[in-house]
């Protein structure tokens, strides 16, 4: 997978496949490796962009808006103005403030284990972050297996939470529990598919349904045995209830 930078503006972002795009947007904790079954998959059919959040390089101010700014940057700069978009945890919760400052840009949205209702996460604060075993059992809790949970993802975050990267994470943390967009939901006419696991415990199974009943025109499908990274977790069942919303989309 090659990163692009962008030629005039310093803009990060991964770029593969053609047709129609869709822009990937991972979570706080996520990076563009929670995707890979399904940029694999969709570049077969789909040109792939997942922008890379600067999460540290904002400095302290970074917050939900400057990520959702961030994305926008990114789509004028590829000259985009008419895409699917796809949010997963925090990713999700863009993509929904996304939609609702450009409804005209976004053909389809796609949200799976999101934030912007409610969820359930490490924290907003991390009183026991040089506890290895601790990051781990709740890195582990993110899926429903937890062996998904494999040691280079827990080394990965036992280091980011324990340098000079957790005042941002704490501030986004604490961004995405403020900002919450329940009343704001029934303005989205956009088409969107809501795939959850049905054992995510950070967004739990009442959360998709809240979804459920205050987007408009949204469709809800359940992944059994799986938490709260489908596309991760279980690409097989994940990446054929995607294809079969976008073909309908993208009529």
């Amino acid at each position: 997978m090659k990163l692009n930078p962008a030629k005039n503006t310093g803009l990060r972002f991964t770029d593969e496949g053609q047709g129609e795009p869709i822009i990937l947007l991972y979570g706080l904790f996520g990076s563009v490796k929670n995707f890979n079954p399904l940029i694999q998959h969709l570049r077969q059919s789909h040109r792939v962009i997942v922008p890379i959040f600067p999460f540290y390089e904002m400095g302290f101010c970074v917050d939900i808006f400057t990520l959702t700014r961030f994305l926008q940057e990114v789509t004028e700069e590829l000259g985009l103005d008419h895409f699917h978009l796809l949010g997963n945890s925090m990713g999700g919760h863009i993509a929904l403030l996304f939609t609702l400052k450009y409804p005209e840009k976004v053909k389809s949205l796609t949200l799976s284990g999101s934030s912007g209702l409610y969820e359930h996460g490490m924290g907003d604060t991390y009183p026991r972050r040089r506890d290895y075993d601790y990051i781990k059992t709740k890195t582990e809790m993110t899926f429903y297996n937890p062996e998904v949970a494999t040691k280079e993802l827990v080394d990965e975050i036992y280091a980011t939470v324990n340098s000079r990267k957790a005042i941002q994470i704490v501030s986004l943390a604490k961004s995405t529990i403020r900002h919450n967009v329940e009343k704001e939901l029934s303005s989205i006419n956009t088409p969107c598919c809501l795939i959850w696991g049905r054992q995510d415990t950070i967004t739990p199974p009442e959360v998709a349904e809240s979804f459920h009943r205050l987007l408009p025109k949204a469709e809800l499908y359940w992944i059994d045995e799986c938490g709260h990274v489908p596309m991760l977790e279980r690409p097989e069942h994940f990446n054929p209830l995607l294809d079969e919303f976008l073909s309908k989309a993208t009529r």
